[in-house]
């Protein structure tokens, strides 16, 4: 039997691990899924809502678990806490429009006829989690998914292998029956031959590019319908109306919190050449005030990176920068504690260019390219010059202008005067190869259910 193990980024340790369930048990839980969906479903939807809620404040009482837990899985400092507040704001949120968001289109009800069209829950809903926000990201699909009557078997990375158990404890504590939510720790092989076999009804994953190639070369002919969140490399553009001060601290925060770890942080600014040396000077002095070092230490700032694997393309993506005339501004000798392992400093990197892969290719690590522009049409031709579309963060005082510049670019999001959030009103999305769907929002609810169309001629005199 194959084991899935965690290397705490802390120590290279193993942290965890759990044996992988072969394909033959694995297919028990989805059958233990699918026989309790049609029961769960029928539960009234107030009911179905509370449970959840439920689950997610027995969470909440475990924070004492939970953030040593996280620290020692993937490195997130624990002065910051766990991801309880986007976790829960999330939770509430959708469970605030779950009746309005699966209500019936009513079309007619006369004396002749009703017609409506209801939302109905895809079956069984397959959750693949990331471990850079292994909470948060998996409660994007569980909370609504579950609301809206679907069963949910959770997978998670390996490096945050805890964190499924942890969630299903919490959720079938509360009360949710112990198989419309269940974790599984699964190989690669054995998750590919349950999506060829057509085992779900829809799989939401989060991860990398190819991860997601590979899903769909699994689900290719199964018509199983797909939520892809990829890769990104979100960019930032400070015109000259901009707060500097703001858009330094917010970009800054968004390009290295969480290690840079962060599927909507800031990879990339380009700076009106009027705030250019003012912006590049303060975010220098910004960055350079981090203490990296151990992420159990109350004291730590910048924790390592979840792998380090993860750090060696950061460092590398910086080195062929250097190599192709990129200058690095922050002091190396500010952070002794880079082992050249998992422990990485963060980088300011000017004098780039898109010849380099450091600002096309997703890096996500605590590095940040600036480069500077003349105009908005300049801007937004290199905001473009990019496979990847999640979000975009743009600093003016003129919210019209944002709003003519963000249909000019190709992306998920456009933030106006803040970066690296997700709001659980709006859809989050992506275009082309940060993938496909959508989850949250109203919108979010439509992609974990399918309409059914009622046409019902009643019998008259």
């Amino acid at each position: 039997m194959s084991m899935i193990k965690c290397i705490s980024p802390v120590n290279g340790e193993v942290y965890a691990e759990r044996p992988a369930l072969p394909l033959e048990m694995a297919k028990q839980v989805v059958a233990h899924a699918r026989k309790a969906q049609k029961a769960w479903a029928r539960r009234p939807l107030d009911e179905r809502v509370n449970l959840v809620l439920a689950g997610v404040a027995r969470l909440n009482e475990m924070v004492d678990e939970v953030v040593p837990e996280l620290a020692w899985q993937m490195g997130r400092p624990v002065r910051y806490g766990g991801e309880f507040k986007g976790f829960n704001e999330r939770s509430n949120y959708v469970a605030s429009i779950a009746a309005d968001a699966l209500r019936p289109i009513l079309v007619e009800d006369s004396d002749r006829f009703g017609r409506r069209i209801e939302r109905e829950p895809h079956g069984v809903v397959f959750v693949i989690a990331p471990w850079n926000y292994p909470y948060m990201t998996a409660i994007n699909t569980v909370a609504p998914a579950l609301m809206a009557g679907n069963t949910v078997i959770i997978k998670h990375a390996s490096q945050t292998i805890l964190v499924g158990e942890r969630m299903v404890r919490a959720f079938v504590e509360a009360g949710v029956p112990a198989d419309v939510f269940q974790n599984v720790f699964l190989d690669h092989e054995t998750t590919a031959a349950l999506i060829a076999a057509k085992s779900f009804d829809f799989i939401n994953f989060t991860g990398s590019v190819e991860g997601g190639r590979s899903i769909e070369r699994a689900a290719a002919g199964t018509f199983t319908g797909l939520g892809l969140e990829l890769g990104g490399k979100d960019p930032g553009y400070v015109m000259e109306d901009a707060d500097l001060d703001a858009a330094v601290d917010t970009l800054m925060d968004g390009a290295t919190f969480n290690s840079g770890q962060c599927c909507c942080g800031i990879e990339r600014i380009y700076v009106h050449e009027s705030l250019y040396d003012a912006f590049v000077e303060k975010s220098v002095a910004w960055v350079s005030n981090y203490k990296l070092g151990n992420p159990l230490d109350p004291e730590t700032t910048l924790g390592p990176m979840a792998h380090k694997r993860f750090a060696a393309t950061v460092r590398e993506q910086i080195a062929d920068a250097l190599a192709k005339g990129a200058k690095a501004l922050v002091d190396p000798k500010l952070f002794p504690q880079d082992d050249g392992g998992a422990y990485l400093a963060p980088q300011v990197l000017v004098d780039v260019d898109h010849s380099m892969a450091f600002m096309r290719e997703e890096t996500f690590g605590p590095a940040v390219g600036i480069m500077k522009v003349k105009s908005d049409s300049q801007a937004i031709e290199l905001m473009n010059d990019c496979q990847y579309g999640l979000t975009v963060s743009l600093w003016t005082k003129d919210a019209d202008r944002a709003s003519r510049i963000g249909r000019d670019l190709e992306t998920g999001t456009v933030f106006m005067n803040r970066a690296d959030y997700l709001d659980p009103a709006l859809c989050w999305t992506g275009v082309k190869e940060t993938g496909r769907g959508g989850s949250l929002s109203v919108i979010g609810f439509q992609n974990l259910t399918r309409p059914k169309s009622y046409h019902l001629k009643k019998v008259t005199a």
